[in-house]
């Protein structure tokens, strides 16, 4: 997923170094999947896309695109406004992800902080669920699981989630890796039954294993690059079921 701290893109040799190593990131799938000519096609971004085409990207195939809109409790995108409102003029379906930094606070307050700062969520058919983005420390690659316990990362997880729900009514969608899952939250399967998953996973053809606990990817981020700013993802079902999921149903 897109970071877009100075601190984050210091480190971005590194961290690619280190994903290469892990057979997670890296260089994008060379094309994509098949399953793109029939599932609805969408992206993620950040400030690093800063000004977006929406209008081309609209017309590129973009059904739906997640914008990153905080990270820990310190940080906004500044063009987190614009971007948003520019993909709903457009027509695109979009929704905001959260970059969790749980080393440096609870989940309650990062979740209290995302949705104070567009992490909010309406059935209005246009707003995706709130997305939260867990994954590789990005300012310490040695420090993949941020220092925490299996049991600490699970707990500020649940908090993160309950607090979302709190606040919008809705559980946030997770982004991760099946290797970050497993390895840092014991292949926790407490959260399969009531979140979405997003899966990264690049090199690949499909999607393949899944995290611990899901047995059903609703979005998989497949590349770095592509047609589209930003990473490339799919949506698993018929532009019918992504408006539903906007919805709530």
């Amino acid at each position: 997923m897109a970071r877009d701290r100075k601190a984050a893109r210091r480190r971005t040799r590194a961290l690619a170094l280190c994903l290469v190593t892990l057979g997670v990131g890296g260089t994008a799938f060379a094309g994509a999947p098949d399953s793109a000519a029939r599932l609805p096609k969408g992206h993620d971004v950040s400030s690093h896309q800063k000004d977006v085409d929406w209008q081309q990207a609209r017309a590129r195939g973009a059904r739906f695109v997640y914008i990153k809109a905080t990270e820990s409790t310190n940080y906004r995108n500044p063009h987190f406004g614009r971007q948003y409102k520019g993909a709903r003029d457009a027509g695109i379906l979009r929704g905001a992800y959260h970059f969790a930094l749980p080393d440096k606070s609870s989940g309650s307050a990062q979740a209290a902080y995302f949705v104070r700062n567009g992490g909010a969520w309406s059935a209005d058919g246009w707003t995706l669920p709130p997305a939260l983005d867990i994954e590789y420390n990005p300012y310490d690659r040695k420090d993949t699981c941020y220092g925490m316990t299996k049991a600490g990362l699970v707990g500020w997880i649940r908090e993160f989630s309950d607090e979302v729900r709190r606040l919008t009514g809705r559980r946030p969608v997770i982004y991760t890796t099946a290797h970050w899952w497993n390895a840092c939250t014991g292949g926790s399967g407490a959260f399969a039954a009531n979140h979405a998953l997003w899966v990264a996973r690049y090199h690949s053809a499909d999607a393949g294993a899944l995290p611990v606990g899901w047995s059903y990817w609703t979005i998989w981020q497949y590349a770095n690059r592509g047609s589209l700013p930003g990473d490339q993802n799919l949506f698993n079902g018929s532009a019918r079921q992504l408006k539903r999921f906007a919805t709530g149903s």
